[in-house]
């Protein structure tokens, strides 16, 4: 699928990294979804879970779950309910996708629903309130493995951010590859100036978990 140029992210990084440096980081951070402990997370008071697609539950722009993360997404599912279980792609579901056919079909091959929304993140909040109504975005999860869209867009919101590393770089594409050494490198900087992620009432809860780590 060819992306269009994402205006607002790009409006929005110059926004993180000139004046808000803590959008980027995330409250919690994992290997990658194995390490969550989804039930903790649902008694803790979490009502659901957006996921990213790409590098956190698939290979970039492949069609199903990683293998290895199967059982780590039934689980989430058996946790919240699959209804409270959505991905947010910043490709299908998106004017990128006419008629969402690209959506329909990694719904069916996933298992999982998508978002349909007319703005990619670090906008499309709209798609998250439509779908979880009744729920206050603080008390929804994002999970992903991009700092400047997925945790950004998370913080932008007031949802508890968690970051996955790459599953792998095998098959990204070269823009993309970049951006991740980028951010990397920019979050790195940004601890070590002292920056922290913004306050979420439930990262005191997790963080003396056994699943990941604060930062």
């Amino acid at each position: 699928m060819v992306q269009s140029f994402n205006w607002p992210a790009i409006l929005t990084t110059a926004r993180v990294v000139f004046r808000q440096p803590s959008l980027a980081l995330p409250h919690l951070k994992v290997r990658d979804i194995r390490d969550i402990d989804f039930q903790r997370l649902r008694r803790a008071g979490c009502a659901g879970v957006v996921f990213d697609k790409d590098n956190t539950l698939t290979a970039p722009y492949a069609d199903c779950i990683d293998p290895r993360l199967a059982s780590a997404v039934q689980e989430c599912c058996d946790a919240f309910g699959p209804e409270r279980v959505v991905v947010m792609s910043n490709s299908a579901g998106t004017a990128d996708d006419p008629g969402h056919r690209d959506a329909d079909r990694l719904q069916r091959s996933m298992g999982l629903t998508f978002l349909r929304r007319a703005e990619k993140k670090p906008r499309g909040i709209e798609s998250v309130r439509e779908h979880f109504r009744g729920c206050d975005p603080s008390s929804l999860c994002m999970i992903g493995d991009r700092y400047l869209t997925d945790v950004v867009f998370g913080n932008l919101h007031g949802m508890l951010c968690v970051h996955t590393d790459q599953l792998t770089s095998r098959g990204d594409n070269p823009m993309a590859k970049l951006m991740h050494r980028l951010e990397r490198c920019l979050v790195a900087i940004w601890l070590r100036l002292g920056y922290v992620p913004p306050a979420h009432p439930l990262r005191s809860q997790l963080k003396r978990s056994a699943w990941g780590h604060t930062l």
